[in-house]
């Protein structure tokens, strides 16, 4: 990985081409993850083990919900991003905020 700094000289993290696109295949998949567990949970009684996460507590899905959301915010966060569109990424944040406050 390359050395490069920002303006503040804080190095920023360079990843490849073919990386940068891994991540961001694995951050849809976190928006995934978020979505079904949301989804599954507004159910309620009517869940039904074909439903993602339908075993879980509320507690379990919110745990799952933090650590989804968790792993979007600090993916977006790096500095390397290219013209990726985070509208998925920045709506599956807000709703993982709104579910797990």
């Amino acid at each position: 990985m390359a050395g490069d700094y920002n303006e503040d000289g804080e190095r920023i993290n360079t990843r490849t081409d073919a990386k940068r696109a891994q991540d961001y295949k694995a951050m849809l998949g976190s928006v995934s993850v978020i979505n079904n567990v949301i989804a599954t949970h507004a159910k309620g009684s009517d869940v039904t083990d074909a439903d993602f996460g339908y075993d879980m507590t509320h507690d379990e899905k919110k745990e799952r919900v933090v650590r989804s959301n968790g792993y979007l915010v600090s993916k977006k966060a790096l500095e390397d991003w290219g013209d990726e569109s985070f509208t998925e990424i920045d709506a599956a944040i807000s709703a993982a905020n709104s579910f797990t406050a």
